[in-house]
């Protein structure tokens, strides 16, 4: 979970508030995928696993971001984000939009630590009680981001269309024993890929999906980065466990088993 407290943003409620921007992402420590936007595959994809995700009668893209439930192997201890691209979902916090039957209303996590009423930071609001440009500015980034859901939904219909996504489950091993195992996800089947008609190709590749789906196919190998990055992780643990720790550790034989975080399955428009 992310978002632990998002209400609108009103001028009665909101008017001495502050944000104080900070390049501390913790809030997303216990998150092992976020839903990806296909406008972020270029970027995301030499960065993260891209996979895709059901949730209720849809899918959408996700990344993963550990091999282990409520584990953010791009967090590092000091807050900051290990990886060139931040993806515009982990981005947007402490914002986000909530649907009110047909309008979307700015809604903010007031338990974000940079919220204040202080006045560190840009104000929500100016001394006439209207939004700052800062706001302005969320409202805009937002908007483009719905904007990109509406158009990542497409593609993610035309994929269920086809039927080229099949279940799929990482298998990662450390060695000793260790043995961890993510599900929960799907991905795009290359034999159903390459059996498709070439009037169906070319379609796809007029609209630049074919570049999407084959971004997706060549991020999978970033598992076996995450492998490393869990490695590493198990080594600062090791190095910090008490002897307590270590005898559970030993004892524990069976394959750690994980699923994609219910964030990979969120709206756009609703807070996680």
């Amino acid at each position: 979970m992310i978002y632990r407290s998002a209400v609108p943003v009103t001028g009665a409620r909101h008017f001495d508030c502050s944000i104080e921007a900070r390049q501390d992402y913790a809030f997303s420590s216990e998150v092992n995928s976020v839903p990806l936007m296909a406008v972020e595959f270029p970027l995301a994809a030499s960065e993260y696993p891209i996979v895709f995700v059901a949730s209720e009668n849809e899918v959408l893209p996700a990344v993963i971001l550990g091999l282990r439930d409520k584990q953010n192997l791009y967090l590092t201890e000091t807050g900051s984000w290990d990886a060139r691209y931040v993806p515009a979902f982990v981005r947007r916090y402490p914002f986000v939009f909530s649907k009110d039957e047909d309008r979307f209303l700015l809604c903010i996590d007031e338990r974000f630590e940079g919220f204040n009423r202080e006045g560190r930071g840009e104000r929500l609001f100016d001394q006439e009680g209207k939004p700052t440009q800062y706001v302005e500015n969320v409202l805009k980034f937002l908007q483009d981001y719905q904007a990109h859901f509406h158009r990542t939904q497409a593609f993610c219909a035309k994929l269920k269309e086809l039927e080229l996504l099949e279940p799929m489950q990482a298998q990662v091993s450390l060695g000793a024993g260790n043995q961890f195992s993510l599900s929960g996800f799907m991905a795009v089947d290359r034999a159903k890929l390459k059996a498709l008609s070439g009037e169906t190709l070319q379609a796809l590749a007029q609209t630049d999906e074919l570049e999407l789906l084959y971004l997706h196919l060549n991020s999978m190998r970033i598992f076996d980065r995450l492998k490393d990055r869990l490695g590493r992780q198990q080594m600062k643990d090791t190095a910090s466990a008490t002897p307590d720790d270590e005898a559970e550790g030993r004892s524990a034989a069976s394959p750690k088993r994980g699923r994609a975080s219910e964030a990979a399955k969120e709206p756009a428009d609703a807070p996680a």
